[in-house]
């Protein structure tokens, strides 16, 4: 799952995350950091794919799976990458899991729904 116009295969499961000012946003983060822990892939830094860094987009495009985190529905993440020329990637966005911005604080329980949810939209 590349971007681009190539398709690459064997490169890392990267994860791209929200990181908003809103609870949604931290959850998102959170979430992206810990399935960075377990391995499920390597969280990686959006900001370098919006400010157009060359070696992030081309290990992004190396990318051999992409999850993008979104806290809200403003798709921040998935915009970022769109833009960007990366369409082939999996989108998870955390208002469609039940939470609400601006009434769900990042507990424990939270952030283990998400990446709970994450490892299974990266497996399908």
């Amino acid at each position: 799952m590349c971007g681009e116009s190539k398709c690459c295969s064997g490169g890392p499961t990267l994860i791209f995350s929200c990181s908003g000012a809103a609870d949604v946003g931290e959850i998102a983060d959170r979430a992206a950091r810990e399935l960075t822990r377990r391995g499920t892939g390597k969280m990686f830094c959006l900001a370098g794919v919006g400010g157009r860094v060359p070696g992030i987009l081309k290990k992004t495009g190396e990318a051999s799976n992409i999850l993008a985190v979104d806290g809200c529905d403003l798709d921040c993440v998935k915009h970022c990458l769109e833009q960007n020329g990366f369409t082939r990637f999996k989108h998870l966005r955390i208002t469609d899991l039940g939470m609400q911005k601006g009434q769900s604080p990042a507990t424990e329980e939270s952030i283990v729904k998400v990446v709970a949810r994450g490892e299974i939209v990266l497996a399908s």
